[in-house]
């Protein structure tokens, strides 16, 4: 008898959130790996503020899919070293419920590193980026990447350079998440009128839903291998 669908998932998010709470390894990495990176672009922004505030919206983005990518790829590893990914696919429970389950928890981990640079950033920029609608772009960039991240990182877990492998693997995969992300957060932040960028979130929920189908019903087979 297989344990219920929502059970199995949110005993994975569970046990993800407690390891981290114990060892605070992945989100700390993540976090010092991000103010490093905004540091660095705004030390090499300072002499061009036209430049500097037209680029605050890309160095946002570009720190968080990279510091995804580092957790993604350390997330799965630790799940593969310590034999845990093994033990889920023995156990009587749903492959789609693994892939939520560590869905979810990456999802967290991004955003909670997502949502600490937006005040942060707005301290180093000397712009407000506390805005709902960037939060809400955040929100939805995070989550269509975190999609595919599981699904790629499960992959590249397996093979000996995951650290190499999964950002050439995962970037082109996702621009179709970034792009979009990219191009709403700079209208907004930029003051443009709504109704020239608010076909942006929208092609970026559509794009959230197909990527979620695509990997929910790959999962299975990317994981048996």
């Amino acid at each position: 008898m297989k344990t219920p669908f929502l059970a199995t998932v949110v005993a994975i998010v569970r046990k993800d959130l407690q390891a981290e709470l114990r060892s605070r390894e992945l989100v700390t990495s993540m976090g010092l790996f991000a103010l490093l990176a905004i540091l660095i672009f705004s030390f090499a922004l300072e002499l061009d503020r036209v430049a500097r505030e037209e680029a605050i919206a890309g160095v946002l983005w570009v720190t968080v899919v990279f510091a995804s990518i580092l957790g993604l790829n350390r997330s799965m590893a630790m799940e593969r070293d310590q034999g845990n990914l093994e033990a889920m696919l023995m156990a009587p429970i749903d492959r789609a419920a693994i892939f939520f389950g560590k869905l979810v928890g990456n999802l967290v981990f991004s955003l909670v590193v997502g949502l600490l640079l937006i005040p942060l950033m707005t301290v180093l920029y000397n712009r407000n980026l506390v805005q709902p609608w960037l939060i809400a772009i955040l929100l939805l960039g995070t989550f269509g990447f975190s999609i595919v991240g599981t699904l790629l990182a499960t992959m590249t877990a397996q093979t000996r350079a995951r650290e190499s492998l999964l950002p050439i693997v995962m970037l082109p995969v996702a621009l179709p998440v970034i792009l979009p992300a990219v191009r709403a957060s700079t209208a907004i932040l930029t003051n443009s009128p709504q109704a020239d960028w608010i076909a942006w979130p929208q092609i970026l929920v559509v794009v959230d839903i197909i990527y979620l189908v695509m990997c929910f019903l790959l999962f299975e087979y990317v994981i048996e291998e």
